[in-house]
């Protein structure tokens, strides 16, 4: 079909096409190497599996956050796989005007077009007309990925009505190219016209996608095949003793996996849009944390590509706000959300121990919260000769003057000195007794388990306090903890292991059990007995640090039901819940910006017309009661813990 001389300029602008369509990776490739080192090949052939099946099957866009959307992005995907094969067919056919699309092949490219076409309509009314604040910038990025999709699927048509025109002996099941074919003006010029503007148009689609935020086409699946295998609240342990510098002060100091991130970014908003801190007001945005560091390390790193000695902005000055890091409480929302499994909490943590431990930059509620936990290892700086008082009258057996090495029941901070959470701990003593538990205490030799400081950003006094508390479990020779605070059993179970490698070369494997967990096993083991003919209207708080991050939303809600509760799930729930607000060490700052999370969700929990919400974690328990007061519902609606609830109801 076409002439030496065109073959000659084709060849050409297709040869450009694929090294410019290499450049902009290549340059993103020198980037992510730019971040530290960190080993993600475990479990490889799962990894690769991973990604593929993401890539093919969607499942990247096809979650619960916005399932219609995602079921859309599959016209997107498919018809551009399609085209692709049409593509190689007429880059085929303008050497060698033999070479045809097969019939089959015709008509699944035409109805996708037809597909695509109207995906492309719903994603410009979304984007457009019923745009949501999280589409509230870079519009022209999907203004011109829109174009290139319209002009290259219609291109397509054009020419192959008017190759079908031409030659009717090669007219098949492709309906639109037939009846596109009826009006054309049947020419040769025409054909070869069509040919090469739909060519033209294909090449600008394919330099324009590695240079955009679409490229998450590609980095999406490669992000896949390396998310974390761990917790979603998991932490490195930094060492402490070989750094020079602690924490993210700049992209340098980032993991190679968190640059990749900014690249797989959709910008799609779901985090965002699950994100507490948004919801009430706050200046955070998942999606902003990510799409600042991309943006900055496509200018700065380039920076550094030409000029290793080049010094890296600090992520302080000028990338991120104070009140954007502050305002975290490390829910774990915008992982779950993210479909290119974004980690968000590494990133934003790594900003606080920069700012806590090379900058004296925090929140000033931190200050005391820190001298306290320095001096007296608890948030409130109480005495540790008064961490046991709690237990007085009930007999409880101390680990120090007992032989009971085989079960530790964690009392925790707020168990052990907050008055509300007090009672969760007499409860739990009831609990155990009744069931015939062998267990004990560690009275006054137990420290906070370390969890706020830890995501305050003070990794130092967060070790400091973990290793004296691994040392003394490990002495006990304690085989089991059980803990009725989700961030103590976190930390116990995902992150103390590493802490006990790296700073006393030993092992901590121990059975790491959260209490409702253990009280749903000790129910249907029928150790305890509950009363019959209770009924209450109930809802369920989801922890964060034990459903999202932990993955446990059943023993919860099997409890309460148990009981008699008849269960009304809030607005967020499950995956969904919204956080308390008191997460991320925020439980001892002051909020100040926008409306108080707690609230938000005391509002969420009054409009199930629950009379009783059911909590887990110490946290949750007091900020929902301190919101059902602070509304004036307290008297009618009551914030309990599950502990306190069997216990009351023990036959």
């Amino acid at each position: 079909m076409l002439t030496f001389v065109e073959s000659i300029v084709f060849t050409v602008l297709l040869v450009l096409t694929i090294i410019f369509f290499f450049q902009p990776l290549v340059l993103r490739y020198r980037l992510v190497k730019l971040g530290i080192g960190e080993k993600r090949s475990d479990k490889l052939l799962g990894r690769i599996a991973d990604a593929v099946a993401s890539f093919f099957l969607l499942l990247c866009s096809i979650k619960p956050e916005r399932p219609f959307t995602g079921f859309i992005h599959l016209f997107i995907l498919y018809g551009s796989l399609t085209f692709d094969t049409i593509t190689v067919y007429h880059i085929l056919e303008g050497f060698n005007p033999a070479i045809h699309v097969t019939p089959m092949h015709a008509l699944i490219a035409d109805s996708f077009g037809v597909m695509v076409l109207v995906a492309v309509a719903y994603f410009s009314i979304k984007r457009w007309l019923v745009r949501k604040s999280n589409y509230s910038y870079e519009n022209w990025e999907s203004f011109w990925i829109y174009f290139f999709l319209v002009t290259v699927t219609v291109t397509f048509f054009l020419y192959e009505g008017a190759n079908l025109g031409l030659k009717p002996e090669l007219q098949n099941k492709a309906f639109v190219g037939n009846w596109i074919a009826t009006w054309l003006p049947t020419s040769p010029a025409l054909v070869k016209f069509w040919w090469w503007v739909h060519i033209i148009n294909v090449f600008g689609f394919i330099l324009y996608v590695p240079r955009s935020k679409y490229q998450h086409m590609f980095m999406g699946p490669l992000n896949i095949m390396f998310k974390t295998k761990r917790s979603s609240a998991y932490l490195k342990a930094l060492d402490m003793e070989n750094s020079e510098t602690f924490g993210v002060g700049q992209l340098s100091d980032m993991s190679w996996k968190d640059l990749l991130d900014g690249f797989a970014c959709i910008d799609c908003g779901r985090c965002t849009d699950y994100c507490p801190a948004a919801i009430s007001g706050k200046p955070l945005s998942p999606k902003t944390i990510i799409t600042k560091m991309r943006d900055s390390l496509l200018m700065e790193g380039k920076k550094k590509l030409k000029d290793p000695d080049y010094e890296l902005p600090m992520l302080m000055d000028g990338i991120y706000e104070d009140d954007e890091i502050w305002t975290c409480t490390t829910c774990g929302a915008c992982m779950q959300a993210c479909p290119v499994k974004n980690e968000h909490i590494p990133k934003i943590i790594g900003v606080r121990q920069s700012n806590v431990m090379m900058d004296s930059r925090f929140p000033q509620e931190l200050t005391q919260f820190f001298k306290n936990m320095e001096t007296n290892s608890n948030p409130w700086g109480l005495g540790d000769s008064t961490r046991a008082d709690w237990a007085d009258g009930l007999d409880v057996p101390v680990a120090a003057s007992s032989d009971n090495h085989d079960v530790l029941y964690w009392v925790g901070c707020s168990g052990s000195f907050d008055d509300r959470n007090k009672q969760v701990s007499r409860a739990m003593v009831k609990i155990l007794k009744e069931a015939g538990v062998a267990f004990s205490i560690l009275g006054t030799e137990e420290k906070c388990c370390g969890d706020p400081t830890r995501r305050a950003g003070n990794e130092y006094l967060f070790q400091m306090t973990a290793a004296e508390n691994i040392e003394t479990i490990l002495n006990y020779g304690f085989k089991k903890i059980i803990t009725a605070c989700p961030h103590g059993y976190n930390v116990f179970k995902n992150e103390y292991p590493e802490v006990a490698r790296q700073l006393l070369e030993a092992d901590f494997e121990l059975e790491v059990i959260h209490h409702t967990e253990f009280i749903a096993d000790l129910i249907a083991e029928g150790k305890l007995k509950l009363k019959q003919g209770t009924d209450f209207a109930a809802t369920y708080h989801d922890p964060c640090y034990m459903g999202r991050h932990n993955q446990m939303y059943k023993p919860g809600r099997d409890v309460v039901k148990q009981m008699g509760g008849k269960l009304t799930e809030m607005a967020h729930s499950k995956t969904h819940s919204l956080c308390c607000g008191a997460g991320g060490g925020l439980m001892f700052t002051e909020e100040t910006i926008g409306d108080r999370i707690n609230h938000v969700r005391t509002d969420e929990a009054l409009a199930t017309g629950a009379e009783v919400v059911c909590t887990a974690c110490p946290f949750c328990a007091t900020m929902l009661s301190d919101g059902l007061t602070d509304k004036g519902r307290n008297e009618e609606v009551r914030s309990v813990d599950i502990a306190i609830l069997v216990s009351e109801n023990l036959a």
